[in-house]
């Protein structure tokens, strides 16, 4: 089996088109709907609050990437089992409590263009509906029969929560550099990528190799999705995002575009970082303030050229997989997570 490459910066066939899920939603739809029918039953309880507020995040209009990237490996590697479908619920839970954990220490508004539960029914409930995810998604990692699924997944949590305490020390600090920053997002975003992406191989009994190689796509994939995610705070608008636009801003969190930003700017522009990193320039006219610091010194440019850069690490780490509808669709994910504008 010889690797095939595939240039992320190549024109395509579909020359003129925007990259989409769409190819990778097609793909999986059988398999989602049997995810999907496991995640509606586990979500339930007899406390009716609780599947009322994970059903407000769960139905909220995400995109499922990572279970769809779940089933999709599981179609590379041509599996043709039913374990995946409960691994790529407990996926999804392990997210969804993610999320629920993140909108609470982050104060957040906004979550897919829809009030954020702990908005709705406040800070407690949130945690612990949270809590319940993490506990139904390890119930479905036992039901699996995987043991080292189990352990991969459950590592993987403890690596997600270490994400986001490092990125909760880090707030508000303008020392922060790049590699420490790239930690945290390989930790708190890219390693669940990475572990959805990896059980499929384990439950299929496939080599160490292609565990490794699918590993490495879901990794440099979580990334560079990451990176764009990061750049968009600063470029794009509440509408289009789902979100606060300048949320990243507000909290003093040293993304990527703001580390660059204030390492290339001026005395004076750092001056400015350093007040708003540590909340004291959080108005409109200061976000305004920083983007055109940030366009300035091409910090955005720089950042989505950077998830280019690992988005063709994730595409070139499948290359050795053959050739058909799931390695295209996968390799469209990555052409997606890099262009999207949301």
């Amino acid at each position: 089996m010889s690797a095939t490459v595939h240039r992320l910066d190549s024109p395509s066939a579909n020359i003129g088109l925007q990259p989409s899920l769409d190819p990778i939603v097609t793909l999986v739809s059988g398999d989602m709907d049997q995810v999907n029918a496991v995640i509606r039953g586990r979500m339930q309880s007899e406390i009716p609050l609780i599947p009322e507020l994970a059903g407000h995040l769960i139905a909220g209009g995400g995109k499922r990437m990572r279970p769809m990237l779940t089933l999709a490996s599981a179609q590379l590697i041509g599996y043709a089992g039913t374990q995946h479908h409960l691994l790529a619920a407990a996926v999804e839970f392990i997210h969804t409590a993610t999320l629920l954990h993140d909108d609470v220490v982050d104060g957040s508004d906004l979550r897919r263009g829809k009030r954020t539960a702990n908005i709705i029914w406040g800070n407690p409930a949130s945690v612990l509906v949270g809590d319940f995810l993490f506990s139904r998604s390890f119930e479905l990692m036992v039901e699996a029969g995987s043991l080292r699924a189990l352990k991969i997944l459950s590592s993987t949590s403890a690596v997600i929560a270490e994400g986001e305490v490092n990125q909760l020390t880090a707030a508000r600090r303008v020392d922060l550099g790049e590699e420490r920053y790239l930690d945290i997002i390989g930790a708190k975003t890219a390693a669940l990528f990475a572990a959805a992406c990896r059980i499929a191989a384990v439950v299929a009994d496939r080599p160490e190799a292609e565990e490794a190689a699918l590993d490495a796509y879901g990794r440099n994939l979580g990334i560079a999705f990451q990176l764009v995610d990061d750049a968009i705070d600063y470029v794009s608008d509440a509408d289009t995002m789902g979100k606060d636009a300048g949320d990243d801003f507000r909290e003093g969190k040293m993304t990527l575009p703001v580390i660059l930003a204030y390492a290339r700017g001026s005395a004076e522009d750092r001056a400015f970082w350093k007040d708003a990193v540590e909340g004291r320039r959080d108005s409109d006219a200061d976000l305004q303030h920083a983007i055109r610091l940030i366009r300035s010194t091409r910090a955005i440019d720089d950042t989505f050229a950077r998830a280019r850069h690992y988005g063709q690490r994730a595409i070139d780490s499948i290359g050795g997989f053959p050739n058909g509808a799931a390695k295209d669709a996968m390799i469209e994910a990555v052409e997606f997570a890099v262009a999207r504008a949301y």
